[in-house]
């Protein structure tokens, strides 16, 4: 709503009033509990989709044809012919570390989060998207979506534009967009990343030079380029999501355009997103099929990228060969307190009514939020929290926010900026900026990588500053700090 903030601060009686109708529906409003790798039963548990037409036309995007337990085809599989499918050579890897549970959602079944089934998502730490050939419904994007916000690792595989193996008119490329820009939780480039239009014969994407990335550094090897055989690559959108980071990029490309293999995170969980299916085709299926040996290519490591890959989703770096991953004592924590504005002016710093149940705004979740600006006139808003982020851990910030203007044109009258500082104020980092110029209906997610800050006490400051005519409201709900 664009109507102006109320001038007077809330009465101590009326916020008491409003804590205790907030703490109900907060309550009811509670997310499905994370999922993360230390609160989740090890061996790490991993969910590859076949019901979405993995294995229409030459593919085969399968680890075993025993579905959805793969040990029902081989109980100690040594090498990937013991098991039938070309992504046989991943599973068996992966089930030979004794570190994984592998299950397959089956043909004709759909994706479910929080149901009792044995494939329901929320008995998973990753789930696999192999090359999907038809769309996903509206339930299914629901709850894929809802299972990496609360902490999920998503391995989103495509191929090139045309690849529409079931003549359905749909390819993985659309498929996966659709995934990412029509659906119930957050539309609004969730992942910071797009997938590109394209079909690229062919190229050996490098790496780019980052030994602290587990992906590209982790326990099953060094990663140093990959394998397009016909693909397709990312435009990445940090302003949207500054957790989006290109790993491998198309001969010729790197910043945000031709990123053939990128990692995100949303909410509390991880996303990874690569190009091609052909570089984890291990060449062996059923029979009909005419596939590809991308797994094994001399001129590539697809191999310790798609493992190094899975163990980062599933929560399981442990640094391996010094590959820069989280210390595997690091307990899965949510560090910011009052973090959903429930206890009032709590917890937080912040300028006078800035945490308020007041109605000329709306809260996400519960009654209380946090509203920046909305006067109209030249005035600066903070609010912020210090945290001490554990050595060794992987962080995230993340925060709903809305953003209604009175303004309009092009030019970006109001502020919002979200800052790291030390413990003596100075700003060590501006994770983003945003205007009255990204004003939209509903509130959206963001998140932000604060492992860079990792051993350090800091404090998460939101300063929102207004011109002197026209309002615009930053309203924030649902703040987190989660490391792991």
């Amino acid at each position: 709503m664009l109507g102006l903030r109320k001038a007077s601060g809330l009465t101590a009686a009326l916020a008491a009033f409003g804590l205790l109708a907030a703490g109900a529906a907060a309550q009811a409003n509670a997310a499905p509990a994370a999922v993360s790798a230390t609160t989740a039963t090890t061996p790490h548990r991993v969910l590859f989709d076949n019901a979405h037409a993995e294995t229409a036309g030459n593919a085969d995007w399968i680890i075993s044809t025993s579905q959805p337990d793969p040990l029902g085809q081989n109980s100690s599989p040594s090498v990937e012919k013991d098991w039938t499918g070309a992504l046989s050579a991943w599973g068996v890897a992966l089930q030979q570390t004794g570190d994984y549970s592998l299950k397959t959602l089956p043909s004709g079944s759909s994706l479910a989060y929080g149901g009792s089934t044995t494939t329901d998502l929320s008995n998973f730490d990753t789930l696999v998207l192999p090359e999907p050939n038809t769309l996903f419904t509206t339930a299914e994007k629901t709850a894929i979506m809802n299972f990496v916000q609360n902490g999920g690792g998503l391995f989103m595989i495509s191929d090139h534009t045309g690849a529409d193996r079931n003549n359905d008119g749909e390819d993985a490329v659309e498929i996966l967009n659709d995934l990412m820009s029509n659906n119930t939780v957050d539309s609004t480039d969730p992942f910071g990343f797009s997938i590109d239009t394209l079909s690229i014969s062919s190229d050996y994407p490098a790496a780019v030079s980052d030994s602290t990335d587990p992906v590209l550094h982790g326990s099953f090897g060094t990663v140093t380029k990959s394998l397009i055989a016909s693909g397709t690559t990312a435009t990445l959108h940090p302003a949207a999501n500054s957790t989006v980071k290109g790993l491998l990029y198309r001969t010729g490309y790197s910043g945000n355009t031709g990123a053939f293999f990128a990692t995100s995170t949303f909410g509390s969980g991880r996303v990874a997103f690569w190009g091609d299916s052909s570089p984890i085709d291990d060449g062996t299926g059923q029979s009909g099929n005419t596939l590809y040996d991308g797994w094994n290519d001399s001129g590539a490591t697809n191999a310790a990228l798609a493992l190094n890959a899975t163990e980062w989703l599933s929560g399981a770096t442990g640094g391996g060969d010094g590959g820069g991953g989280t210390d595997p004592s690091c307990t899965a924590a949510q560090l910011l307190g009052n973090n959903g504005f429930e206890s009032g002016a709590t917890t937080w710093s912040a300028t006078s009514d800035v945490i308020t149940n007041d109605t000329g705004e709306s809260p996400r979740t519960g009654s209380y939020y946090a509203w920046l600006g909305g006067y109209g006139s030249a005035t600066t808003d903070t609010l912020a929290q210090s945290v001490t982020l554990p050595s060794g851990c992987s962080a995230t910030l993340s925060f709903y926010l809305h953003i209604d203007t009175a303004e309009t044109g092009t030019t970006a009258y109001d502020t919002l900026k979200v800052q790291v500082l030390n413990s003596s104020g100075t700003a060590l980092g501006t994770l983003a900026t945003y205007s009255n110029l990204n004003a939209a209906s509903g509130y959206t997610l963001r998140t932000f990588d604060l492992g860079d800050y990792a051993g350090q006490t800091v404090t998460v400051k939101f300063t929102g500053t207004e011109g002197s005519k026209l309002q615009t409201s930053f309203v924030i709900d649902d703040t987190a700090v989660d490391v792991s």
